[in-house]
């Protein structure tokens, strides 16, 4: 695995280039356009980096949705660095974060295709599968 370091967002340039890579993971090959990355919820989330050679190759944001709970989502690994274990670090930090925050849950929504990955990591499914942006979801959750 490269040396990749994963930390929290630290200024505004690299925010916008966490933005950047997020819509070129996610969003880019929907088709869907600059913006589309983002939410109202922004603000308020921690949002942690995956850096490699000062590139952005990584990156995920944890919000809260009440003190005991939490929301992990738009984890986004570029195509040339995924299945090289980058995503479960990313994740056990974000799950570090989640703890630090004294969630008790921490939950979010899954590609269908991403299921196993977050299974490994301990992530139960709940409810049923829905279509989000044109593509099978579903939410999964922890108890941490």
């Amino acid at each position: 695995m490269p040396q990749i370091d994963i930390r929290p967002v630290e200024n505004a340039q690299e925010l916008e280039e966490m933005f950047y890579q997020r819509w070129l993971v996610l969003r880019s090959p929907l088709g869907m356009e600059k913006g589309s990355e983002r939410d109202d919820r922004e603000d308020t989330a921690v949002h942690l980096i995956g850096m490699c050679d000062r590139q952005i190759i990584a990156s995920g944001r944890l919000r809260e949705l009440s003190p005991e709970l939490g929301s992990i989502s738009y984890i986004a690994v570029l195509p040339e660095f995924q299945n090289q274990g980058i995503g479960t670090k990313l994740m056990e930090k974000l799950l570090a974060q989640a703890k630090q925050n004294n969630f008790k849950t921490v939950r979010l929504m899954s590609r269908i295709n991403a299921v196993k990955f977050y299974q490994k990591l301990g992530f139960s499914e709940k409810e049923n599968p829905f279509e989000y942006l044109g593509i099978p979801h579903i939410f999964m959750q922890l108890e941490i």
